[in-house]
């Protein structure tokens, strides 16, 4: 599994890609569908028409990175199919990855500090 940085921005595409496509494929949609710079870092998840599968696609700095699971039993858990992208936390991500279902990761929302006097 590709584990991210802790503030690495995730961003995955909501809308279904041709599974056919490679590297340079994603790299194509990320630039000329969802206007961002497929070299910036940031890490692209894709879908497929079935939702049992799943592409992951990255810059490390010295190439583009394309990680690809099938699900052997069920389905990934998506937003509902529309255009456009959407941002998931690191454990949003991860629970993704597991087939889990990531909408019911969310961080706890926690009161700003009060000075100590």
């Amino acid at each position: 599994m590709i584990t991210p940085g802790q503030h690495v921005k995730i961003l995955v595409a909501t809308k279904p890609v041709d599974f056919r496509k490679g590297h340079d494929g994603l790299a194509a949609v990320v630039q000329n569908e969802l206007a961002r710079d497929p070299h910036s870092g940031i890490i692209f998840v894709f879908r497929a028409k079935r939702a049992d599968r799943i592409k992951i696609l990255l810059w490390d700095g010295t190439g583009l990175v394309m990680t690809y699971k099938r699900m052997e039993e069920g389905k990934f858990v998506w937003p509902s199919i529309k255009d456009g992208i959407m941002h998931v936390s690191r454990a949003q991500f991860e629970a993704l990855f597991e087939g889990l279902d990531w909408r019911r990761v969310q961080a706890k929302k926690l009161c700003k500090p009060v000075a100590a006097e």
